[in-house]
């Protein structure tokens, strides 16, 4: 035998060594459970309120989505340039309002005077909310609007920005504020942000992954160290794939619900693509559509 067959061998058998020690020494530890996402079956909670079906981040959708039964809501927030936080999405306003600008540049006041309906059609191309009042509303409107809903709260403000330095802490005032610290879970594709919203919270509110965690935990589970990764969030908040990572598969599900992390699954608004997703262990769903969302879910319980 040769001396690199030999020195192969040697460093094969140190790695299965390395391996094994870990498992050995290593001991996940699961997130502790998180009030706020206590459900007994398949969480459904309406995208924006549910974009599809009304102008997305008004009271129309909302109250739609809510009057069907959902278990709450999934929004983005914005700092408005008074530093209310607003239920919005995008930084600019053109895409869904009758408003020029990013949401940083206007007021609260101004920001009301805005058509939020402006830019919903319906499956025909028809405009059915243009001028029939819908505005945009902030995030205590929505909470003192629906309590019994939980809801998502998605940080859109990158940390770099002028906002995005103060959103985290205000966030944290008006949930201690309104004390709904149980029915909230707070996100972000910055895990800079999660990361100053729990210097405020402590962990004592649910928080998800950012991009960079779901790429590690999927990059953990795929390897042979599953068993070294340690979650920082509470919950994933993740598309059926993202890039080359297949993160729909039973067993990455299974991975992360033993380390007590809850998969809610985004854009999924296909029957079969849902049942196929609960059966491999998803905990929710985040659905620009809600009326087939729980039309599926009510089936699934059924049976």
């Amino acid at each position: 035998m040769g001396r690199k067959t030999n020195m192969a061998l040697t460093v094969g058998m140190a790695s299965v060594t390395a391996w094994a020690a870990s498992k050995v020494i290593a001991k996940p530890v699961p997130r502790k459970a998180k009030k706020a996402l206590d459900f007994d079956n398949p969480v459904i909670l309406a995208h924006r309120g549910g974009l599809l079906e009304a102008p997305e981040n008004t009271l129309a959708a909302f109250t739609k989505s809510a009057e069907l039964g959902v278990h709450g809501f999934a929004i983005d927030v914005r700092l408005t340039k008074d530093e209310e936080i607003l239920v919005f999405h995008d930084e600019y306003l053109e895409r869904t309002t009758d408003f020029n600008g990013k949401v940083s540049d206007f007021n609260l006041s101004e920001l009301k005077k805005a058509d939020a309906g402006h830019q919903f059609t319906n499956e025909y191309g028809e405009f059915t909310y243009r001028g029939k009042g819908e505005k945009l509303i902030t995030l205590q409107e929505l909470l003192d609007r629906f309590p019994h809903m939980f809801v998502s709260i998605n940080i859109k403000e990158s940390p770099e920005t002028y906002e995005g330095s103060l959103i985290p802490s205000k966030l944290w005032r008006l949930i201690e504020l309104l004390g709904v610290e149980d029915r909230v879970a707070i996100t972000s594709p910055y895990g800079e942000q999660t990361d100053r919203f729990n210097l405020y919270a402590q962990d004592r509110i649910a928080t998800g992954a950012s991009y960079e965690e779901v790429k590690k935990s999927f990059a953990a589970f795929a390897s042979q160290f599953g068993h070294l990764y340690n979650p920082r969030a509470d919950l994933f908040r993740i598309p059926v794939k993202l890039g080359v990572f297949p993160l729909g598969g039973e067993g990455f599900i299974s991975f992360l619900s033993k380390l007590n992390v809850h998969v809610y699954f985004v854009n999924v608004d296909d029957h079969d693509a849902m049942i196929t997703l609960i059966n491999a262990g998803a905990a929710g769903f985040i659905t620009n559509s809600p009326s087939l969302a729980i039309k599926t879910i009510q089936e699934y319980i059924k049976e």
